[in-house]
């Protein structure tokens, strides 16, 4: 049951009178419910609280943690159909997409529970002392990674489960031992609230502290600075515009102490179409771009929204088979008129801009739908125009025709950080590329080797992050269980009595986890 309330600890909160509605997009109707705007009083006392739980939940063990998690993915199933209800009438999305990133969201859930059971994720690393040692003793150090304290998430608009309340960054944060404030995003506060009662539910049944979790309504920007702000927040979780992320990157760089922004922002991430595999495939690369273009309405962080190749006959070919591709491609609802208005302003300033030439456009009629467009430049016209180089959220891609591999390695090297970047070649055709790839790899966070970019898979290796816009830090990932390294710092422990020692670092090892003993990695 929606109520339009905030979640302050584990009470049901609405002291505010602001509120707002969320939006149907696909039938173009406001919601039925009214989302009450959180206080800066309510607010406040959601920071005071996770405080407050931090020092209790650091305490608990893994396993402890593990079964919170676990329980919090138990209960987000047990929502049944009125999740993937809500979610669809708040997203215009269809209900395929919606147990999709339901699946996905309680998998990470439980792929974090395994994670902290185990134990070895702390890092752990002994160096013995030695006494004897001259002519200055050497003192026992022991090393592991702690959680940081309260997190706050800013949900996502494209994401509502795998990336907003209980997603990633949430369960992540949960799993290192730090509670988290969510920022509910307002184009989703129906969904929000039914997985935070989910979670609500979790920590009551699993004995977790009160405070341990908060769900902050909110239509505008206020709650969010105040979030950032309070000096008992110690890192937040982003993902969404360089716009967004970039003011909360600088509002915690001002603060009395500095927190970290580990935000994922945006990206147009290239593909680049070698010359033979263009010579050889150009019609079934086109069809393979166009669907992958198009996909949810291109909504998502690794759209392609970018294309390079060498002028010529072939490219001609893939360029008319991708339009006439995108043309056939049924237009599909996008998730907010706000999200459409956005994309058909940012799709406009790049199609004007001096020799940008429109290939095909499939236009909607319908409210809230997305009209697929395809444009193309010169190398010449893209290197010497940076306005290109900006992402347009939604089916966009432009196609640069280069007119050698050195202009296209030339634009590979100025472009801003990207998520990820995609070479399709033929056969060994990339061994004789090795400097478009270097220049690549220094670009992007995840380089794929004749696929598409679209899809990230959650698992230990992935890396979901990429150099500056793509993300503020380019050390982490926001996807797969090493995304934990963002919520904790590393911490150690010197000429520490042995029975006073976290059991991580005890001598006798006593939860078995693996470790780096005096320069070697003893295994569990």
């Amino acid at each position: 049951m929606i109520t339009g309330k905030n979640y302050i600890g584990d009470i049901l909160s609405s002291e505010g009178d602001t509120t707002f509605t969320t939006f149907n997009p696909e039938l173009n109707v406001e919601n039925p419910h009214n989302f009450t705007q959180a206080t800066e009083e309510e607010i406040e006392k959601a920071v005071t609280l996770a405080w407050e739980a931090f020092h209790i939940y650091k305490t608990f063990s893994g396993k402890k943690k593990a079964s919170f998690l676990r329980s919090i993915a138990d209960e987000i199933e047990a929502l049944g159909e009125e999740l993937i209800k809500v979610y669809c009438s708040e997203t215009g999305l269809p209900e395929g997409r919606a147990k999709g990133e339901r699946g996905r969201t309680v998998f990470q859930l439980r792929s974090f529970a395994d994670l902290v059971e185990e134990g070895s994720w702390v890092e752990a690393s002994i160096d013995t002392g030695d006494k004897t040692r001259t002519p200055v003793s050497k003192p026992d150090v022991r090393k592991m990674n702690i959680p940081l304290g309260p997190i706050v998430v800013f949900g996502a608009s494209n994401f509502p489960l795998a990336y907003s309340t209980a997603g990633g960054d949430t369960a992540a944060a949960f799993a290192a031992g730090c509670p988290v404030i969510v920022k509910s995003h307002p184009m989703h506060a129906g969904t929000g609230e039914l997985i935070a009662t989910a979670i609500i539910k979790a920590a009551q049944g699993t004995g977790m502290p009160n405070g341990i979790f908060s769900n902050i309504n909110s239509s505008d920007y206020t709650a969010g600075q105040q979030l950032v702000s309070d000096p008992k927040v110690k890192a937040v979780g982003f993902t969404g515009s360089i716009r967004g992320g970039r003011a909360l990157l600088d509002l915690a760089s001002k603060r009395e102490e500095p927190i970290p922004v580990f935000a994922e922002m945006g990206s147009i991430n290239p593909v680049i179409l070698l010359p033979k595999a263009l010579e050889n495939r150009k019609e079934e690369l086109a069809a393979t771009y166009a669907s992958s273009i198009t996909l949810g309405t291109g909504q998502f962080c690794t759209n392609p929204g970018l294309i390079l190749g060498i002028a010529g006959e072939n490219l001609d070919v893939f360029i008319s088979t991708l339009g006439n591709k995108v043309k056939e491609t049924t237009t599909t609802c996008m998730l907010h008129p706000n999200i459409h208005r956005a994309y058909e302003s940012n799709k406009e300033r790049a199609i004007n801009q001096d020799n940008t030439e429109i290939i095909a456009v499939n236009e909607s009629k319908q409210e809230n739908y997305a009209s697929q467009l395809i444009a193309t430049v010169s190398g010449k016209t893209f290197l010497q125009n940076p306005t290109l180089h900006h992402e347009v959220f939604g089916p966009f891609s432009i196609v640069v025709q280069c007119e050698s591999i050195e202009e296209m390695e030339q634009i590979i090297a100025q472009l801003e950080g990207q998520l990820t970047g995609t070479i399709i070649s033929d056969e060994n055709e990339v061994a004789s590329y090795a400097g478009l790839v270097d220049k690549m790899q220094n670009r992007v966070g995840r380089i794929i080797f004749n696929g598409v970019p679209t899809g990230v898979e959650v698992c230990p290796s992935m890396v979901h992050g990429g150099p500056y816009p793509a993300s503020t830090d380019s050390r982490f990932t926001a996807v797969g269980i090493n995304s934990i390294k963002r919520w904790v710092r590393p911490f150690s422990y010197q000429d520490w009595p042995n029975e006073l020692l976290p059991d991580e670092l005890k001598d006798e090892n006593p939860l078995q986890i693996s470790r780096v003993e005096n320069g070697k990695q003893i295994r569990a």
